[in-house]
């Protein structure tokens, strides 16, 4: 699993409660696709206490004899009366807590700094709490479940769990129009593939059947009736994670360099082959900026919905994908599945040839702040701000 992969949320709130002693079992709404899960230890809720008790309705039967009626002057409530009490209703980021350290927090089997590391809450990702215990929280986060000081995260802040989050609309159908306007009959802008996601930047028209997103150069409507939406956080890594994680890149990093090597030797120092009007010198050397070197000599050459010919015509991730391809990589011909290629850089880390995943688009990092993509019919194989749009991930594959 890699540290700047998405999971898709879905909420779900339960609670139990036990009226007298106020005391509950500790349940949570789960972030992540995680189901909740109740602790085994009941505990008696503190009133800071962050159990969700969202939508429970609590029976009270025979609440109130006629001697009491009659003493508080309710006598016209009968002794076997039921009277229904609902909870407030709490805000679904009430059990959200976020990461806030410079690089990650420690995970562990139990709530001590020597309790085993069984997995990492990098920076901004998003955990569940399932219960407190002193200075410490139960959390869970995709596949990982232990303990965190409560120090290093925030807990049932809606702003800053949003802030880390992303509303996004997942492609159900083999291609989708994005319209100028939240109508069929509105002009078509562009053309996303089955699988993509699209960053949704506004739902207030959902309930006729529409949203907004926002791609690389350019904003418009998708129908509901062809797109899933769904809440991303980054969340935990556990021990197992990372380990496979480290050993997939290590493996990568060595069939990279050697079909590079090979690549170079095939191309004798220079050889040059032709495509169209134009010729092409093969690719050489290996890293990233051998990669952008060889990427950059197609700009100018056409953008194809579909395509993933360097010279003919290609789109985003058919640009990237064959790009790759000629150092001996194989990549998806999907902008989103790339999220999930080689490793993931922090944004701020990005070196040459680097994949820069956006909204519904892919590029390649060329250093200066720039990419090298794949923009559309217009600009065809271009240079662009590689601020252009909302960055969703970098991945490295050198």
């Amino acid at each position: 699993m890699r540290k700047d992969g998405k999971i898709k949320i879905s909420y779900a709130v339960a609670a139990g409660v036990l009226l007298g002693s106020v005391s509950m079992t500790s349940l949570a709404s789960p972030v992540a696709g995680v189901v909740g899960m109740a602790s085994t230890d009941s505990a008696t809720v503190a009133s800071n206490s962050y159990s969700t008790l969202s939508g429970v309705s609590l029976t009270l039967a025979n609440i109130l004899s006629d001697a009491s009626a009659a003493a508080n002057n309710t006598s016209d409530v009968a002794s076997n009366d039921t009277t229904t009490v609902e909870q407030t209703q709490q805000s679904e980021y009430a059990n959200v807590a976020i990461a806030q350290v410079d690089n990650y927090v420690n995970i562990r089997s139990t709530p001590s700094e020597d309790g085993d590391v069984v997995g990492k809450l990098y920076n901004k990702s998003a955990a569940t709490v399932l219960a407190t215990e002193g200075d410490w929280y139960q959390i869970t986060s995709g596949n990982c479940t232990g303990y965190v000081k409560c120090e290093f995260v925030v807990v049932g802040d809606e702003e800053l769990a949003k802030s880390v989050s992303t509303r996004l609309a997942t492609v159900t159908t083999q291609t989708l129009y994005v319209r100028e306007q939240p109508t069929t009959e509105s002009s078509v802008e562009g053309m996303v593939p089955e699988g993509d996601d699209l960053v949704v930047t506004d739902e207030s028209m959902a309930d006729t059947g529409w949203v907004k997103v926002s791609l690389l150069d350019y904003e418009g409507y998708v129908s509901l009736e062809f797109v899933t939406l769904s809440t991303d956080y980054v969340t935990a890594e556990s021990k197992e994670e990372e380990e496979a994680r480290l050993a997939k890149e290590e493996a990568e990093r060595k069939a990279a360099a050697a079909a590079a090597a090979a690549s170079s030797r095939k191309s004798s120092g220079g050889s040059y082959y032709t495509g169209g009007s134009s010729s092409y010198a093969s690719p050489s050397g290996s890293g990233g900026s051998a990669v952008v070197g060889y990427a950059s000599q197609f700009v100018g050459n056409p953008y194809v919905y579909g395509g993933s010919s360097l010279t003919n015509g290609t789109d985003c991730s058919g640009f990237v994908m064959s790009v790759y391809s000629a150092f001996g990589v194989g990549l998806p011909h999907s902008s989103s599945a790339m999220r999930s290629v080689g490793y993931g850089v922090d944004v701020n880390s990005m070196q040459a040839g680097d994949i820069v995943c956006y909204s519904g688009h892919v590029g390649i990092y060329t250093g200066n702040g720039t990419i090298v993509n794949a923009l559309n019919s217009s600009s065809g194989i271009t240079y662009t701000n590689v601020n252009y749009s909302p960055i969703l991930a970098v991945r490295r594959i050198y």
